[in-house]
């Protein structure tokens, strides 16, 4: 028999080789002798391939990728991948990973008739130049998996391929000394029941890399400070964490500052008691309490956004109680400068912002939404509520002021995005275009959440305007979201839940706030204790405050298991919530260093001196200097008197405000308040006209210390 595709004797030019009887091309032999082998047919032709393991794609060629890096944010993994060449970020998605490898490039980066001469080996061993330079050594296990993963014929992933389902890290926790070492030894555990050691093949990354560092074989090295950190480790899609300690004096000790009334006061208080082990647990001896003065200034400020007047000064120090404190806190959330301070914070949160709206009507629907907030805080609405009217608000501003909500929050990954780190503290942007990389959320959690709003419409407005206002919220009859990825419709469904398909509310978002709310919610009633903890304390337990995953545990589980299940019980008072935390014994302590804790960013051992916020650094001006700001508005100036702090939104015109970080309200992230110095805020402090005409003011308080007989040091006092 004889086989020729073109005309005798050639082929485009080539000649034809006769073999016993059969012509055979060039080309088609080398075709042959290229195209991926069989499983079968490569274990008949490589006997020690059957003596060895079955190597599966997903289970371990694509950690082998990850551990090389290969697939990580700088280099094939970023969302255009890296030369031609793109996998998905960490592996996350194996069977696009497959296509990459095996079949893209008509398949040049594998070589199955010499599986170590493939492309794919030669660029990672720097055998073939590489822009990201040798990843692997010959004789190392990742080369090796990868090298009997093309020997076996490269095979594709199934479904029934044994994947990991667990991992675990040995020891999961340790206490270690300054400048010590520890090797971490990891597990996987796959669906058919099998184990394997794969600490030379697992990911590792610290928390805390100022406490300890961790090297690519599991190796920890601890640094000559102390403090708390966690390890993450990754093999595969699975994740362990490590958790350490490294106390700051090798001992627990006695601390002098704590006497033996005070430490069983601590003991016996639910949240004093889980600062106080962590202090024990650490070996760091707590500041001294703040004087009576500074006090009162650090919680008049943290609850009302103001300074204290000389008046409540004066009588804080004159007060005898034991409790003076407590009931000092009591008056202060009486005060009207706790709901406007605090509807401050929210506006931020909730961005309600003012910039782009040109028309009073328009900015209506902001000054409206800011009272809403303003009105609800003051009446102490329960947080579950306050979080439920806005997030299922119908109708239009003038009728129901949350609906504004909706007219800033727009699309799908604003609802995702704003939803998830405003009310359940994680930060879900990864997982729009991959699998979140440091946690199990995948793009099915974040557009499942999409689809909880997929019905929300939006009728009236101006058409032709970019931002559209008087509109009417409504539900649609149908609405849909799709996965970019699959293309499938996605039910709504909440973070790590099963979809709403059974649900009983005819709003999808009805049954997400049903979700939410729940007492056992692994994040709503955590998200606002953390947030509040770290108002007063000036970080969170989990930091940053949105952000909370596996890998990122909390500096100290107890104490915020404690503060979300007070939150939970009291109906979520949002007022004995900050009651708690500013009656805590951490709040009352002192800036100043102890010879342990001066490092000590985690524990709360000392208080943290921080900046004030732009609004209540210039409301502090106009106190101290007896003149109030004068604020432009749009039908003229605000009331003479208005605060920075009841401004209705960031659009009100004041540079000092911009200079010294007022947030655009682009995001729910509070992160976006900029409390760092600039070279901008002296300049405005020295050469502002506000600070000057302040300062020039006959009515201020300057002008009447210098018209005064007093004396300077009179005057100081004063």
């Amino acid at each position: 028999m004889h086989v020729c595709l073109t005309q005798p004797g050639t082929m485009y030019g080539a000649p034809i080789v006769r073999l016993t009887g059969i012509l055979l091309c060039p080309v088609i032999t080398f075709l042959f002798l290229i195209r991926p082998l069989p499983a079968e047919d490569a274990a008949a032709k490589n006997p020690a391939a059957t003596e060895q393991n079955d190597v599966y794609f997903a289970r371990d060629v694509v950690p082998a990728l990850t551990k090389l890096g290969c697939n990580s944010g700088g280099c094939h993994g970023k969302s255009t991948g890296q030369n031609g060449f793109k996998l998905s970020l960490l592996g996350y998605g194996p069977t696009e990973d497959y296509e990459a490898i095996v079949v893209e490039a008509r398949g040049r980066r594998l070589f199955p008739a010499d599986p170590s001469q493939s492309l794919l080996l030669r660029k990672a061993t720097g055998e073939t130049p590489h822009g990201g330079g040798q990843r692997v050594e010959v004789d190392s296990d990742d080369y090796r998996v990868l090298l009997d993963w093309i020997s076996a014929g490269a095979p594709a992933p199934k479904p029934e391929d044994p994947f990991v389902d667990k991992v675990s890290v040995t020891p999961d926790q340790s206490v270690l000394s300054t400048s010590d070492h520890l090797q971490l030894q990891v597990t996987a555990h796959f669906s058919d029941g099998n184990s394997r050691d794969v600490t030379r093949q697992a990911v590792y990354e610290s928390n805390e890399p100022d406490v300890a560092e961790v090297d690519d074989m599991g190796v920890l090295s601890t640094s000559d400070g102390g403090g708390l950190f966690a390890v993450m480790v990754r093999y595969g899609e699975k994740f362990a964490v490590f958790h350490g300690t490294v106390p700051f004096a090798p001992d627990e000790q006695e601390h002098s500052s704590i006497t033996v009334d005070l430490k069983e006061r601590l003991e016996r208080d639910p949240v004093d008691r889980h600062l106080l082990a962590a202090w024990n647990r650490l070996g760091i001896e707590p500041s001294p309490p703040a004087d009576d003065a500074t006090f009162v200034r650090r919680v008049t400020l943290d609850i009302c956004g103001r300074l204290p007047r000389t008046e409540e000064v004066q009588a804080y120090l004159d007060d005898p109680h034991p409790d003076k404190q407590a009931r000092l806190i009591d008056r202060l959330l009486d005060d009207p400068g706790y709901a406007s301070y605090f509807a401050l914070k929210w506006a931020d949160i909730l961005q309600n912002r003012g910039r782009g709206y040109s028309t009073s009507k328009q900015r209506q629907g902001t000054a409206l939404f800011a009272a809403w907030i303003r009105d609800a805080i003051a009446d102490n609405l329960p947080y579950d509520r306050f979080v439920a009217e806005i997030l299922t608000a119908t109708g239009s501003q003038e009728t129901n002021p949350p609906t504004v909500w909706y007219r800033t929050v727009r699309t799908e990954q604003e609802y995702v995005e704003s939803v998830s780190q405003a009310f359940l503290g994680v930060r879900l942007q990864c997982a729009q275009c991959h699998h979140h990389p440091t946690e199990q959320l995948s793009q099915d959690d974040y557009y499942g959440l999409a689809a909880v709003f997929s019905r929300v419409g939006r009728k009236g407005g101006f058409a032709d305007a970019e931002v559209p206002t008087n509109e009417v919220i409504f539900l649609k009859p149908s609405g849909e979201t799709i996965q970019p990825r699959t293309g499938e419709v996605m039910s709504p469904r909440p973070l790590g839940g099963p979809d709403f398909s059974n649900s009983s509310y005819s709003d999808p978002r009805h049954e997400f706030v049903h979700w939410m709310i729940a007492p056992d919610n692994p994040y709503f009633a955590q998200t606002m204790a953390n947030r509040i903890w770290a108002h007063f304390l000036g970080r969170g337990i989990i930091h940053p405050i949105d952000d909370a995953r596996s890998t990122n545990p909390p500096s100290n589980p107890a104490l915020l298991e404690a503060l979300t299940q007070e939150f939970v019980a009291s109906g979520y008072d949002v007022k004995h919530l900050i009651r708690i935390c500013a009656n805590s014994y951490a709040y009352h302590l002192s800036m100043v260093p102890t010879a342990s804790n001066a490092e000590d960013r985690q524990c709360f051992a000392r208080f943290s001196p921080r900046r004030l916020p732009a609004e209540v650094l210039l409301d502090a001006f106009s106190d101290a200097l007896g003149v109030p700001t004068k604020f432009p508005g749009s039908g003229g100036e605000f009331p003479t008197g208005t605060r920075a702090i009841d401004l209705p939104d960031e659009a009100v015109d004041s540079n000092f405000l911009d200079v010294f970080g007022r947030p655009a309200r682009s995001s729910a992230c509070e992160c976006e308040r900029v409390n760092a110095p600039a070279l901008g805020q002296a300049l405005e402090l020295v050469s502002s006209p506000l600070i000057q005409e302040k300062l020039a003011s006959p009515d201020g308080f300057a002008a009447e210390l210098a018209a005064g007989s007093k004396s300077h040091a009179e005057n100081v006092h004063a």
